[in-house]
């Protein structure tokens, strides 16, 4: 017997075994159930997603032999014939290649026409978006009052391009991409059931790569059993997708907080070595600073079972949180400027030459700086502001310390308050990471006690604001002043916003070169 591909091997012969689209099954189950049939059914999404296979589980519901039903029998000669794509009253039209309006009359014309064999005569046609207007025009009549024992069923990727007259007359269902890791899961199950052996990371790297189509999923699971010689393996899959090992974005983000420009060309020559695609690097390594961002801002986002958890959250830690958002901007600028580069190579150094040339104003990434702050020890009355300036802290660690409020500070111990607001930095890891970088500023053991409460606005994000406000308001008042603002104002019946004076100011935090 000749081989069958993965792509039509599982396809789906009802509804039950249908991955991802609940929605639509569920809509569906209940009108098969309740027997309230619509004559035209519109199913849109984008490739892969099932909608074919939806109308040939639709086709059969509506002629099996054991009467309409949302479980048809998969036994009977309808289920039998329209599985194997020969059921003489299911007609598939390719809209895409019979676009012309004589090729629809010609298919209207049969309309009339009683079923041969089942129960509802059923036109599916596939990239219905591609008929012509004069098809769409033709086919109108008989789509707003088809023959009784008339269904269609129209399937699209474009529905923006479907006339308004078509789409009033049907009921419209939107599939969705499949997420990755509904993917995974099912791609695990037909690999159990053709006993293949596999790897985890090796569906996950296929999962994303499908981009949300099943069908592209098996197609690749097919390739990937074929380049691995019977076997699914993580790192036969990466060299077959041409996929971005994470362990390289990783290694960059890590020589960028440590300011190391040679350890962080030398990963970007090894990718090239590698013949590996920087724009795909650059949008990956973009997705991994998403992550990391979610690390530091909501930490239970991380799935435990991401394979690349425990380095994430370990960035999370070294990179401040602006510093991330700087890098996720400067990421997509990369890739944006990527085709204007003198090679792609090129193009990707600079990238991380930027990354390593700016920072955010106040990040406290700069070796020399944090060195010199070290040696000088802090006598004990210093400020609670200018002391939690000058710890080596980053990530949520560091928001803690700026947000945070001394209350009592008693010998070695530290308590601090945070708004309800920012109730988050008080986890106790970030206390206990505190009270490690206080220990190795003040060279003694401390003790930090974090509480959530009512705050005073002392703490160094609240003067910081407090100041920046001030310099505001003093440039307001400075503009208002001004003879040739006033006279601007006198001549244009005008005047002045206070709220857009300074607010270059935030600007500059973004991105100011060391």
């Amino acid at each position: 017997m000749s081989y069958q591909v993965l792509a039509r091997k599982w396809r789906p012969r009802d509804f039950g075994s249908l991955v991802g689209q609940e929605h639509v099954v569920r809509a569906l189950r209940h009108a098969l159930e309740q027997k309230r049939l619509h004559h035209a059914y519109l199913f849109a999404g984008t490739r892969g997603v099932g909608k074919t296979t939806l109308a040939r589980i639709l086709a059969k519901c509506l002629n099996c032999e054991t009467g309409v039903t949302p479980q048809p029998c998969g036994k009977c000669a309808a289920c039998l014939e329209i599985d194997a794509g020969r059921f003489v009253d299911l007609l598939e039209v390719d809209a895409a290649t019979n676009t012309r309006v004589d090729e629809m009359r010609q298919l209207l014309e049969t309309a009339q026409y009683v079923p041969s064999r089942g129960r509802y005569k059923v036109y599916v046609i596939d990239e219905v978006h591609m008929l012509s207007t004069s098809a769409f025009n033709a086919m109108l009549k008989t789509l707003e009052e088809p023959p009784e024992h008339l269904k269609f069923i129209l399937a699209t990727t474009d529905p923006q391009k479907i006339p308004v007259t078509v789409l009033s007359r049907c009921l419209q269902f939107n599939l969705k991409q499949m997420p990755p890791a509904a993917i995974a899961t099912h791609l695990s199950r037909v690999l159990e059931n053709e006993k293949v052996e596999f790897d985890r990371e090796a569906l996950a790297l296929i999962s994303r790569a499908a981009a949300g189509s099943m069908r592209d999923a098996l197609s690749l699971l097919d390739q990937a059993i074929a380049h691995g010689g019977g076997r699914v393996a993580a790192a036969g899959v990466s060299e077959m997708l041409g996929a971005i090992d994470q362990t390289h974005l990783l290694r960059l983000l890590a020589a960028v907080a440590a300011d190391d420009a040679r350890a962080a060309i030398a990963v970007a020559d090894e990718m090239q070595a590698r013949s590996l695609s920087f724009d795909g690097a650059l949008a990956a390594l973009a997705g991994l600073l998403l992550r990391i961002a979610m690390a530091q801002t909501v930490p239970d986002a991380l799935g435990e079972d991401l394979p690349e958890r425990a380095a994430i959250v370990d960035l999370a830690e070294r990179i401040d949180a602006e510093s991330v958002q700087l890098y996720y901007e400067i990421a997509l600028q990369g890739r944006e400027d990527l085709p204007l580069a003198p090679d792609e190579h090129a193009g990707f150094v600079m990238t991380l030459l930027r990354m390593l040339a700016f920072r955010p104003e106040g990040a406290s990434r700069d070796r020399i700086i944090l060195e010199k702050t070290k040696a000088s020890t802090p006598s004990a009355d210093k400020s609670w502001p200018e002391l939690a300036r000058q710890l080596a802290v980053t990530g949520a660690t560091r928001e803690l310390a700026r947000n945070a409020e001394l209350r009592r500070r008693e010998g070695s111990l530290f308590e601090l308050a945070v708004p309800k607001e920012k109730a988050y930095l008080a986890d106790r890891t970030y206390q206990d990471k505190l009270q490690a970088a206080l220990e190795q500023h003040l060279g003694s053991g401390v003790t930090v006690k974090v509480a959530v409460g009512e705050t005073s606005g002392a703490s160094p994000a609240a003067i910081e604001n407090g100041e920046r406000e001030a310099r505001r308001a003093e440039a307001a008042r400075a503009v208002r002043s001004d003879g040739f603002v006033q006279d601007l104002v006198d001549l244009f019946d005008g005047k002045v916003v206070d709220s857009t004076i300074g607010s270059n100011e935030g600007s500059k935090e973004r991105g100011t070169p060391k």
